[in-house]
């Protein structure tokens, strides 16, 4: 044990689990927090976040760690769904991906991990730090530096990217030596609250479709499309 603690942001896939099993072998008090940030059940009236959820719990009991569930749904929907659906109304393209980790992962949960008396928080993120510094993951392929660019150095300080120096590759042979339970789980890949779904019609539970054209550099109708 090295006397430092660290809250470890837990999603229920690969990547957050090997980051938890290396923050234990590198000798931290390692915490996993669960965090709620979207309310919504499938067809089957099942909640994703309550089987991800489950996950976390069988991987955590696996490495004997202490686990815990928070709910941001509020701070989600006043901090970042509700500036998508704003930006969308206005014509563009935001990624509420970036907003997720500027306001809610590493603001929100970085708080609560503080509050708990942690030194660092940590992520399954593919990123390095360097003297404060953000920078590219090691597979190019899974970099996320990109998501993360608006988290300064006073953040940076206070956060750790157990994965970051390693290949998914790597990351996944390891989840299946140690046999923790995600190792096999597919990665995910849908945009944070929406997932893998028909994003259109998503969308258009919160916002009407405005019918418009599109037009060349010349002002021609080329043709139409939804809003």
């Amino acid at each position: 044990m090295n006397n430092k603690k660290v809250v470890i942001g837990m999603s229920g896939g690969v990547d957050s689990s090997v980051s938890a099993f290396l923050l234990k072998e590198q000798g931290y008090e390692v915490i996993a927090l669960f965090m709620k940030n979207w309310e919504e059940q499938d067809a089957q009236g099942v909640c994703q976040a309550s089987k991800e959820y489950e996950d976390v719990v069988k991987v955590c009991s696996q490495l004997n760690i202490p686990y815990y569930s928070v709910n941001f749904t509020q701070e989600y929907q006043e901090l970042v769904f509700n500036h998508f659906l704003e930006e969308f109304k206005k014509g563009n393209t935001p990624n509420p991906d970036i907003l997720c980790n500027r306001e809610i992962k590493f603001k929100v949960l970085l708080n609560k991990a503080m509050e708990l008396g942690a030194d660092f928080l940590a992520t399954g993120h593919y990123c390095q730090i360097n003297n404060e510094q953000l920078l590219k993951g090691k597979d190019l392929n899974k970099d996320q530096s990109y998501f993360l660019y608006t988290l300064n150095r006073d953040i940076l300080k206070k956060v750790l990217f157990p994965v970051g120096a390693m290949e998914k590759e790597a990351v996944r042979e390891l989840a299946l030596r140690e046999g923790l339970a995600t190792a096999s789980k597919k990665d995910s890949t849908g945009i944070c609250f929406i997932g893998e779904r028909n994003f259109k019609e998503f969308l258009s539970h919160y916002l009407p479709f405005k019918p418009g054209n599109f037009e060349n550099l010349e002002g021609r109708v080329i043709g139409q499309h939804d809003g």
